[in-house]
């Protein structure tokens, strides 16, 4: 369902740490293997070097690490975990790379879709209005305790329109899409022969090689007094000074890549993972290629179906949200989408 009261699924994605979209089994997770898959796996995994690039992904080699952090409740406990190797889109999905899915296949998003009048019993008619959720910082310094002082259900919000109907992304087409939920993530990466990775995958990938990193790019926020992502700067959510340079996402490679050869895998977006979202899951992971729990549990929205979201994005601020850091988790409702939302896919 793609809703709660009224537009109640925005209440549901603000209580979380990003925004997001479907409700997928486990059993279609595990369907995810494409034909590329099959064809890269009959292929001995030392014959690949780290690093190494083939058609807009990365080599990830495999390992062990230590997954989580304990700076966050639901990173915990940190614990050992080991991957297999894959390939990893080198950036987010750009907007031209997402606009050929669509031309190909005619794909709508859940958010220019038809609301069904079921889902929002006693709403008036005129108000179901496809759209989605933008941030709209306010012109004055307010309490942090509320999200719906900057964010809004915009009418015609989309993957084309990232702030509403007035915005295009033409000119844009290196940034990375938005307005996508799980389930348009999804679509995506099945038509491009592709998966979402794993939570571990990702994590694996994030880290670089590196353990026990503040950051997944070292123990400095500013290293050499330089940002090396894109995150917000100022006092949240009212002012953003700029200092990286962007007041939303930036365009893919705008930021060093990690030691693997990845862009982006902090700040700029929120990125999809495949797991289901649980706060406990960790204490009971599998050490080998965890793929998440069987199911979903938020205890601040029992109801609601959600994913594991990662990476954080230009929102994110020591103010408020942190979860840029290294092994911390964001979470988001299946169906939901927003301006700070997207994702990249593995194989």
């Amino acid at each position: 369902m793609r809703g709660y009261f009224g537009f109640k699924w925005f209440f549901v994605i603000i209580l979380g740490f990003g925004f997001g979209a479907c409700n997928s089994s486990r059993k279609d997770d595990q369907s995810q293997e494409s034909a590329s898959d099959k064809s890269v796996a009959s292929q001995p995994a030392t014959s690949f070097k780290p690093g190494e690039k083939r058609d807009g992904m990365v080599w990830v080699p495999g390992g062990a690490f230590e997954m989580g952090a304990d700076e966050f409740t639901d990173s915990r406990p940190v614990h050992s975990v080991s991957v297999k190797g894959f390939w990893m889109d080198e950036h987010e999905v750009t907007n031209a790379q997402f606009s050929a899915f669509v031309k190909a296949t005619g794909y709508k998003t859940i958010a220019e879709r038809p609301l069904n009048p079921n889902d929002y019993p006693g709403v008036p008619a005129e108000q179901l209005v496809p759209g989605s959720a933008v941030f709209t910082p306010p012109t004055a310094e307010v309490s942090l305790n509320n999200p719906l002082q900057w964010w809004k259900y915009v009418p015609g919000a989309n993957w084309e329109h990232p702030n509403g109907p007035e915005s295009t992304i033409k000119g844009h087409e290196n940034e990375p899409v938005v307005q996508v939920s799980y389930d348009d993530a999804m679509a995506y990466a099945k038509w491009a022969n592709k998966r979402l990775p794993t939570e571990a995958e990702w994590e694996f990938a994030a880290r670089g090689g590196m353990n026990n990193q503040t950051y997944y790019w070292g123990n400095e926020l500013k290293p050499s007094g330089k940002w090396v992502a894109n995150i917000h700067q100022g006092h949240f959510p009212e002012k953003n000074t700029l200092e990286d340079g962007y007041a939303g996402a930036a365009p893919v490679k705008s930021f060093p890549a990690n030691p693997f050869g990845l862009f982006d895998m902090e700040g700029n977006v929120w990125e999809w993972c495949q797991d289901f979202y649980r706060p406990d899951y960790y204490s009971s992971s599998p050490k080998v290629d965890p793929k998440g729990p069987e199911d979903s549990y938020d205890p601040e929205e029992p109801g609601a179906v959600k994913r594991v979201q990662r990476g954080g994005s230009f929102l994110c601020s020591d103010q408020y949200c942190i979860r840029y850091k290294a092994g911390s988790r964001g979470k988001g409702e299946v169906s939901s989408g927003s301006n700070n939302l997207g994702f990249r896919c593995v194989r």
